[in-house]
């Protein structure tokens, strides 16, 4: 079974537009597929391109939410900002392995932050909330393994063992992170009110057909999911 996300009632003052599509996969009993790199590659050209048509104006509100929670985006921005940022000064992204490039191909043709995890390190349910400061967070920095702790009042992605995501989608920590095509996967597409309902539902979808293309036979869940009251 898996545990549906929760956003905390906080969120709305920083991000009131703010929805998200969350997307659980079992690939426990899924067959062995292939990822098209020709998807990573035309998400790149779609960028090069100045698409797609909300793009800036969607990563400018994304912008304005990490400032009203005194994130600096110039320096640690959202990820799909930081991904289009390395494809218009290199023209491209390097591959990872065929799960991060699947998702980041989304990110990068529907200019939204998409998200993957290990569901299965997980303990408890992924919780959208604000730090206070106290909580662990696993990371890597100069090639050791350290614990960097969020910042009071910087918006992360948590569960009851700790953050899994800092500055809401800018850093991914290591204890959750998705490497392999095999056991119980979380994504999370996540839109801000300038982005199209019809461009999230699209963005899903593509998601949706290319872990199929990756993992057939697998099990999928996906919800929209929204702020609590």
């Amino acid at each position: 079974m898996f545990e549906k996300p929760v956003i905390d009632g906080r969120i709305q003052n920083i991000a009131p537009g703010f929805r998200a599509v969350s997307v659980h996969v079992d690939a426990n009993s899924a067959g062995e597929g292939r990822f098209d790199p020709r998807l990573l590659a035309e998400a790149c050209d779609c960028v090069l391109a100045g698409g797609p048509a909300w793009a800036e104006t969607h990563l400018a509100s994304w912008s304005d939410a990490y400032v009203r929670f005194g994130a600096k985006p110039n320096r640690t921005p959202c990820s799909a900002q930081a991904l289009r940022k390395r494809v218009l000064k290199d023209g491209s992204i390097p591959t990872i392995n065929p799960i991060v490039d699947l998702y980041n191909a989304i990110s990068l043709k529907y200019a939204i932050p998409v998200g993957g995890e290990n569901y299965d390190s997980y303990v408890g349910r992924p919780f959208l909330t604000i730090a206070d400061g106290t909580e662990t967070f696993d990371t890597v920095m100069n090639g050791e393994e350290v614990i960097d702790p969020p910042l009071s009042g910087e918006v992360v992605w948590r569960d009851d063992n700790g953050v899994t995501c800092r500055r809401w989608n800018w850093r991914q920590g290591t204890r959750t992170r998705l490497e392999a095509t095999r056991g119980r996967m979380w994504f999370i597409l996540e839109a801000l009110e300038t982005m199209p309902d019809e461009a999230l539902a699209e963005a899903t979808d593509a998601l949706v057909e290319g872990l199929n293309a990756l993992m057939p036979g697998c099990t999928i869940v996906s919800q929209t999911i929204a702020i609590a009251k």
